[in-house]
């Protein structure tokens, strides 16, 4: 979809490491989008490299709905791109700046002229593993963007996300219904 515009992407990764970012480029062609990321996981580089406010760093610690815009704003400005995703959280094993564990924050800033040009955050709150946990984070992440991606988009019909494919694969649940999921049923 972001080809089809001549749109372009760029990612600040926290929690996920790079995940975002992997799952992007495995696809062919993903260089006519993809800008580049940034991994971000020490919380001074989230101030340093994207511009996240030290103070509100200081203040909330990293796992912060407004600290996931700012990197995704930080991100999209930074590397010159017109679309930005970030994720920030805590996969565990242990509980991060008072957050327990499948806290995660992702975040997409878009053009002006997109739904999602001010922001948009999604608050998840997963099950799992550190594995499944970062895994759902990428695929929540990846969803947000289809979806504000979309807003932006004229046509009605099937929703794909950025690599083209459907939001689900065979035998998973489909788009963020496993975050939707642990929403429903407490968290941890």
């Amino acid at each position: 979809m972001l080809a089809e515009r001549g749109r372009t992407l760029a990612v600040a990764e926290s929690l996920t490491g790079g995940l975002v970012a992997a799952e992007l480029t495995s696809v062919p062609g993903a260089s006519a989008v993809f800008r580049g990321s940034v991994t971000a996981y020490a919380t001074g580089l989230k101030h340093l490299l994207l511009g996240v406010d030290r103070e509100l760093l200081d203040q909330r610690g990293a796992v912060d709905a407004e600290v996931a815009l700012q990197m995704a704003r930080g991100v999209r400005s930074r590397l010159g791109a017109d679309w930005g995703v970030a994720t920030t959280g805590v996969a565990g094993p242990e509980p991060q700046d008072g957050q327990p564990v499948g806290t995660v924050y992702v975040a997409v800033c878009g053009p002006s002229a997109a739904g999602a040009a001010g922001g948009k955050v999604a608050a998840l709150r997963l099950n799992g593993d550190r594995a499944e946990i970062r895994r759902e984070s990428v695929r929540s992440a990846l969803e947000l963007l289809a979806d504000e991606i979309g807003h932006d988009d004229v046509h009605e019909g099937v929703r794909e996300d950025v690599n083209g494919r459907a939001n689900s694969l065979p035998g998973e649940l489909p788009g963020n219904a496993r975050a939707k999921d642990t929403e429903q049923n407490g968290g941890n």
